[in-house]
């Protein structure tokens, strides 16, 4: 498993120097002088050298790469136009934000979606197959945005069950120690801010979660239909193990690799498509740092907020191998 573990890493090496590479071109792709497109055209000609200077522009090409590559190392993912602030101190509490939703998102997603698939499969053309897998066909096919708007309509203006936007309560916040809010109310001991926080997760959650858990179910379903259908599995049944053991403790480790390649992919697309999402609920989030950088063409903050979501989408694949090699050991071979 060490050995395993050690060729995945090293097989990211190239990977992340590719990835910092592409992320670093999206500057230099911009047409025109980037310079010139930052300020805009009403710039004078010094501002623009200014700016060049500024930004290494006039360095050759390899030189400029190598630096940014040294601070990228450092953890000094440069400055935004915008606010003139550390685009390093600026994105931390707003990974923890995409973090926190990303993660109650799969939990609903991957609860429901593989309850539902070893359900439908066990109990195959009942009728709560056809329903379930009517619901993920639906889940599918619905738009996060027109989802995320009918949930705001019908539980926060029409019932008034839960807020609309935002993390926490406006009136009364939390002072911050781990950005994770969930983790921070916790930690001062306030369980009345904790409930608060979370009632403002269920929402987006929800939204966000709904699309891969009707994947996952679907998932999970053709896998298990497989897996029933093998020799150990009618071993296990003819030495008069109940269905129960069968499913969950037999049966549900196999079925479970291609189901784990879903989660994965989908953790990652969570944690970089959430832009619709965080919009929609006023959610501080990366994915709305990078929409509000694009509004006001903050290069330095897509470029930095675009190399943090393909660190986190590779990391996440990472991991995704070695619970492949935890969960059946002949992968690792």
């Amino acid at each position: 498993m060490l050995a395993y573990t050690m060729r995945r890493l090293l097989m990211l090496i190239p990977v992340l120097l590719g990835m910092t590479l592409i992320t670093f071109s999206i500057v230099h792709l911009i047409p025109g002088n980037p310079a010139q497109v930052i300020l805009g055209e009403t710039a004078t000609q010094s501002a623009i050298d200014d700016l060049e200077r500024q930004m290494g522009l006039t360095e050759p090409y390899l030189v400029q790469y190598g630096v940014y590559l040294a601070d990228v190392f450092q953890g000094d993912l440069g400055q935004s136009l915008r606010t003139r602030g550390s685009i390093t101190n600026e994105i931390g509490p707003r990974i923890a934000a995409t973090f926190e939703l990303t993660f109650f998102a799969m939990l609903w997603a991957v609860f429901v979606g593989i309850n539902a698939g070893i359900i439908s499969a066990w109990r195959q053309n009942s009728w709560f197959d056809f329903l379930a897998m009517f619901f993920a066909l639906v889940g599918v096919s619905m738009p996060i945005f027109w989802l995320a708007l009918m949930e705001q309509w019908l539980f926060a203006q029409e019932l008034g069950w839960l807020p609309a936007y935002g993390r926490q309560s406006s009136v009364d916040p939390i002072e911050p120690i781990t950005y994770f809010f969930v983790i921070d109310s916790i930690l001062h001991m306030e369980f009345d801010r904790l409930v608060t926080v979370l009632r403002h997760l269920v929402l987006p959650a929800i939204a966000l979660g709904t699309i891969p858990m009707a994947i996952i179910a679907r998932m999970t379903r053709s896998s298990m239909l497989e897996v029933m259908k093998s020799d150990y599995v009618r071993t296990v049944r003819a030495k008069g193990s109940g269905q129960f053991i069968v499913i969950y403790k037999h049966a549900l480790r196999n079925a479970l690799i291609p189901v784990l390649t879903v989660i994965g992919l989908q953790t990652g697309v969570l944690l970089g498509g959430a832009i619709l999402t965080e919009t929609i609920f006023s959610w501080p989030g990366i994915g709305r740092y990078v929409y509000e950088g694009i509004n006001y063409r903050d290069y330095p903050v897509i470029q930095s907020g675009i190399l943090v979501v393909a660190f986190l989408f590779v990391i996440i694949n990472l991991i995704v191998d070695l619970l492949y090699a935890f969960i059946d050991p002949r992968i690792k071979y």
